[in-house]
């Protein structure tokens, strides 16, 4: 079964633009000694020759348009025919006299940095025993003056000199550029799954958690019960009445989120207007936190859509909860579109991040100086990379940090920036 390469496709159409170039050059050297140095050439089988490397190019420059991925067999034949083009030319122009001899090492040179050791094996093979034959058979070269064989032998010697460098410095280069860039792509990917992985783990962590929670709030639900029932009869606890019913409250949010985690898992994402949704979200992120002072800044109407509000609303969470346990003075959530991204701000007044932390917020579960363990921030970091979003950390004036959301528009969606207006929602 022959591998298929990651860049292949970028090693073909390297391969024929060089097969451009080196047919370019065969034909300016070709002129070049028959008008100026009296080298009598057998042209019309020397132009055979790179005809048929002119036609086998087209037919290159056609596969490289095709959607076919290249097998590395089918790198080594386009090299193959490359040195079997020059092992041709060479021969009908003097063979191992040849100054552009050396011209196999480029080819080897590019074979190496594109082909596996075995397919290098067998082309350094080849060009070994090209060379070989062309030391025992090829067709001298009739020159006008043969006196002055060694100066052009020279000054051919350097012009492959500096062909050979130039091909294997930019060549080389270009593939090695090429593979880093695939190198790169493959640790993201690889560091993406790691993530994605400790998301899935933690998922069954808290749905265990979930599960287990059942029973205790139950339990709290029923004694709060009994408390209600007994401050009716004994006056002593009518002043605790408030109390209980911020209680009564709290237990519906966490048995009505508890809910939400066990229908998840069956529901498909919900694509909703942003105003209308942000509206509904805000009231319910109040209940959870009513002594927290909160402010959101409408947004103007707009015709942008969130594509999985379930998400979304599960990162924002998490970002507001984390400014509220840093500053319960000042909370504000800001939304704006811009450039077919939404993008959400959270801004708190806390003490802000502390240096050490920054770099690992998000990357891994990490202890904070607050009491936090860092897991809700490396959900959020997770989620959004899975929307095609991120999360972004910085620091706020005077104090303070600010938690920046950005994820795609729905499609469809206006793509115009629209600020965030002055008017504001505020609630102690």
């Amino acid at each position: 079964m022959y591998r298929f390469t990651n860049t292949g496709r970028v090693n073909l159409s390297h391969l024929f633009w060089l097969r451009c170039l080196a047919i370019i050059g065969q034909l300016v050297t070709i002129a070049v000694v028959e008008q100026f140095f009296g080298v009598h050439l057998p042209l019309p089988a020397m132009l055979a020759i790179i005809a048929l490397e002119a036609v086998f190019n087209a037919l290159t420059w056609l596969r490289v348009a095709s959607a076919r991925p290249e097998t590395d067999l089918e790198l080594l034949g386009q090299l193959w025919v490359d040195l079997a083009a020059l092992s041709g030319l060479l021969f009908l122009s003097g063979g191992t006299t040849n100054p552009f001899v050396s011209l196999y090492l480029p080819s080897l040179a590019i074979a190496a940095a594109v082909l596996p050791w075995r397919h290098m094996i067998w082309l350094a093979i080849f060009a070994m025993c090209c060379y070989v034959a062309l030391g025992f058979d090829s067709v001298p070269l009739n020159m006008d003056n043969p006196a002055n064989l060694f100066d052009y032998y020279r000054a051919g010697m350097w012009v492959n000199f500096m062909v050979s460098v130039g091909l294997i410095a930019w060549f080389v280069a270009r593939m090695s550029s090429a593979l880093r860039e695939g190198d790169a792509a493959l640790g993201e990917a690889q560091q993406r799954l790691l993530r994605d992985e400790r998301a899935v783990a933690l998922g069954v962590q808290a749905a265990t958690v979930a599960h287990e929670m059942g029973t205790p709030l139950s339990t709290i639900a029923m004694l709060t019960e009994e408390l209600r029932d007994a401050a009716q009869r004994d006056k002593g606890l009518t002043p605790y009445a408030a109390d209980l019913d911020v209680l009564e409250q709290q237990l519906t949010l966490c048995t009505s989120a508890l809910a939400r985690l066990r229908t998840r898992a069956s529901v498909s994402s919900q694509r909703e207007k942003l105003d209308a949704w942000l509206a509904g979200f805000s009231e319910q992120w109040r209940l959870r936190h009513p002594h927290v002072h909160y402010e959101r800044l409408a947004t103007p109407s707009t015709d942008a859509w969130l594509e999985d509000t379930t998400a979304v609303g599960q990162i924002l969470t998490i970002l507001l909860d984390n400014a509220a346990r840093a500053s319960r003075d000042s909370v504000t959530l800001a939304a704006r579109v811009a450039d077919g991204l939404i993008e959400f701000e959270v801004r708190d007044c806390g003490r802000g991040i502390a240096p050490g932390l920054r770099s690992q917020l998000g990357a891994t579960p990490v202890d904070s100086t607050l009491g936090g363990h860092g897991v809700g921030l490396y959900l959020a970091f997770a989620a959004a990379a899975r929307l095609g979003g991120s999360v972004e950390l910085l620091d706020s004036e005077p104090h303070g940090t600010r938690a920046i959301l950005r994820v795609p528009a729905a499609a469809g969606a206006s793509s115009s920036p629209s600020d965030s207006s002055d008017s504001r929602e505020t609630k102690r």
